[in-house]
């Protein structure tokens, strides 16, 4: 994750600094199911950062995803009423500092970090998930700091990468929302989409490990439209825009609870490998859509 700048840098960051601070303040508001979309750069044809913030408001994208705190990006979100999300490194001694400094600060802003779901060791069925206690010396001091700065987990979670790792078991309508009715039956619980069940069984491994007050974002989330297995402009635009609707009324384990969810990603972007990681954009870089998504 991005480096942010350091309190004791020299004073031309400190502009920068409290800059990305405060539009931080907004992002960790998990009490809203707003939709974000994921603004990566690994392109070399991708259009102006003034552009792209035209862009998120022409189309009512209120929240942002940035991988590194691009100067440029953070001028042009000035005033823009986008929030922001720019998570902090996987270091826990460095996520304290920050968090510290903040705090010292009165800024009231919480620091966290994104995680995938290969850190579940179970994840099937949902009641029954784990984290992979290879990541435990990692993981534990982790949710104890977000349990203590009552700080969300940023989780990117991606059913369809579950999906084409076990398409015998895993059918494409419980991946895309699509499914009639419930396919998964755990308990008292039902599911009728892998999305709520990936995010249930990560609420359920951090009860166990001692973090069951932890909010789950959504850091990362999407399906690309060319370059792999069950790649289609249909499926891609079926995923998302279903996601969107969705994440409103929350998962079975959490009913009304919203989740705070990021769109990977905003355009496609040429410059990156393999193939299938060209293709997740909701924009082509010429900022026409590659379908139509509802964000209001």
């Amino acid at each position: 994750m991005a480096k942010i700048p350091s309190l004791t840098s020299k004073p031309g960051f400190m502009t920068s600094t409290m800059l990305l601070f405060s539009l931080l303040m907004a992002i960790l508001n998990t009490t809203s199911a707003k939709v974000g979309v994921c603004y990566g750069l690994l392109g070399n044809n991708l259009p102006s950062k003034q552009e792209v913030i035209v862009l998120y408001k022409q189309h009512n994208i209120q929240r942002m995803r940035l991988y590194g705190p691009d100067h440029d990006a953070l001028q042009a979100l000035g005033g823009s009423n986008i929030e922001l999300m720019l998570a902090a490194p996987f270091i826990v001694p460095a996520m304290e500092k920050i968090q510290n400094s903040l705090n010292g600060a009165g800024l009231g802003i919480k620091v966290s970090t994104a995680i995938h779901t290969g850190t579940l060791g179970v994840s099937y069925p949902p009641s029954k998930g784990s984290f992979n206690t290879g990541y435990k010396q990692i993981l534990d001091p982790l949710i104890r700091f977000l349990v203590k700065n009552n700080s969300p987990l940023l989780v990117n979670v991606y059913p369809y990468f579950s999906y084409i790792g076990n398409m015998k078991n895993i059918h494409l309508e419980y991946a895309l929302f699509t499914a009639p009715g419930p396919v998964v039956f755990d308990q008292k619980l039902q599911y009728q989409n892998l999305f709520d069940a990936i995010v249930d069984a990560v609420y359920a491994a951090l009860e166990k490990s001692g973090g069951g007050s932890v909010e789950v974002v959504v850091s990362e989330t999407g399906w690309p439209s060319a370059g792999g297995t069950a790649t289609s402009v249909d499926n891609a635009r079926t995923y998302n825009s279903n996601l969107v609707r969705h994440v409103d009324g929350g998962t079975p384990k959490r009913p009304g609870k919203p989740i705070e969810t990021y769109i990977f990603a905003m355009f496609n972007e040429n410059q990156k490998k393999p193939e299938l990681e060209k293709h997740w954009g909701l924009f082509f870089p010429n900022k026409q859509p590659k379908y139509q998504i509802n964000f209001n």
